[in-house]
């Protein structure tokens, strides 16, 4: 039986082949999807992953093309270091997935418009893109993508918060997370992302959908200081 149940198979570019772009890599491609995968150091590194998956190892600039769907899951520093005119050779009206974390002192050093002008972590990512972008996965431990996937109604099926200012985007993206096996929670615009960011409630929280809901609602705004450079 096809586990997608009829669901559409779509050309996905993955950018970042670690924790959490691996285990999406696995999970996508055994859903049916046809996914090419790229990270910083080259497609020659990837020859195991491509094995394992059936996935094809693509250089960074070419990750996106032709793609319906683009995930980007790289540290936060590495963003602008990405190819101008990523996004030229994608599909007409390709979605972005972000995933990343601003982690000042543990990776990513000061950037002062997150810090001091109060950019989401995912308004400054889309920026930098030039392409709107869609927050989702970045709270969420990358084990679970491959162990905690349920079918839709388990009284155990964990949900993910999605941020976006695309209506049509995020719903790509949620309908790609409920075939993944995950509820979703609407956690609003880019931003409001900030209510899912490191340190908040819901990050990395494995509840479903009324507690994820509340832990968005009880979010602070202001930045934890384990989160600030």
């Amino acid at each position: 039986m096809d586990p997608r149940k009829g669901a559409r198979a779509m050309k996905i570019g993955i950018i970042g082949a670690g924790n959490i772009g691996g285990n999406l890599t696995r999970r996508l491609t055994a859903l049916g999807h046809e996914v090419s995968v790229a990270n910083s150091r080259g497609p020659g590194t990837l020859t195991a992953l491509a094995e394992e998956t059936g996935a094809t190892p693509v250089p960074v600039g070419e990750a996106a093309r032709g793609a319906e769907l683009v995930v980007v899951t790289i540290p936060l520093k590495a963003v602008p270091n990405l190819p101008s005119g990523l996004f030229d050779e994608a599909a007409d009206g390709a979605v972005v997935i972000d995933t990343g974390n601003y982690y000042p002192r543990q990776r990513d050093g000061k950037i002062a418009a997150i810090e001091d002008e109060g950019l989401t972590e995912s308004r400054w990512t889309a920026r930098q893109l030039g392409h709107t972008v869609v927050k989702a996965f970045n709270g969420t431990y990358a084990q679970d993508i491959l162990d905690r996937h349920r079918p839709a109604g388990a009284p155990d099926r964990i949900a993910l918060p999605v941020a976006a200012d695309d209506a049509s985007a995020k719903q790509v993206v949620r309908d790609l997370i409920d075939e993944l096996g995950f509820d979703t929670v609407d956690a609003g615009s880019l931003d409001d992302s900030w209510r899912q960011q490191p340190g908040t409630p819901v990050y990395g929280l494995q509840e479903g959908v009324d507690a994820v809901t509340k832990a968005l609602s009880e979010a602070p705004r202001e930045r934890s200081a384990d989160f600030r450079a």
